[in-house]
């Protein structure tokens, strides 16, 4: 559900679902969004998917996106631009098998911006630590873990602090 609708109706916790690469921010979106589809058939990968809505959704457990432009091609409406940033980042929630003292690196190695390093914890555990300066959030990671722990969370890039002569 889109957030203001999900606003409007007294639902607070719904979780937010990635747009295909160059979407609007979410109200534009949906405003300019006509649901034709032409953005997941135009996607090679087969990773766009439609949330409860009808509204095209990234699924990256279906696979990895490329960051090809052919869905931003496809959109006809101007909802998908080409050459805007994509606002989300991957990260493993609490089933990772890696943090319940299970050995697996397999994100780590589906990775191809090197974004995943694993921090040693006590007791045999060991944490995935994800680089959101590095990770593009295609989702290379997310297909193959077998506990399904990692998923795309929203990203906003920190400005640069500024630092002024003492």
């Amino acid at each position: 559900m889109s957030e203001r609708r999900a606003l409007l109706r007294g639902r607070f916790d719904l979780p937010r679902h990635p747009r295909p690469i160059g979407a609007l921010a979410p109200m534009a979106f949906e405003e300019a969004c006509t649901q034709c589809g032409d953005c997941a058939r135009a996607c090679p990968e087969g990773i766009l998917m439609r949330d409860a809505e009808g509204f095209p959704v990234l699924d990256i457990r279906e696979g990895a996106c490329t960051f090809c432009g052919a869905c931003t091609a496809a959109c006809e409406t101007g909802a998908l631009v080409a050459g805007r940033a994509f606002p989300w980042r991957a990260a493993a929630n609490d089933a990772c098998l890696s943090k319940n003292a299970v050995q697996c690196r397999i994100c780590e190695d589906h990775c191809d911006a090197q974004a995943i390093r694993f921090r040693l914890l006590p007791g045999g555990c060991s944490e995935p630590q994800f680089d959101a300066e590095r990770c593009t959030g295609c989702g290379a990671c997310a297909q193959p873990c077998p506990a399904g722990a990692i998923s795309l969370h929203p990203f906003t890039p920190q400005p640069l602090m500024e630092t002024r002569p003492c």
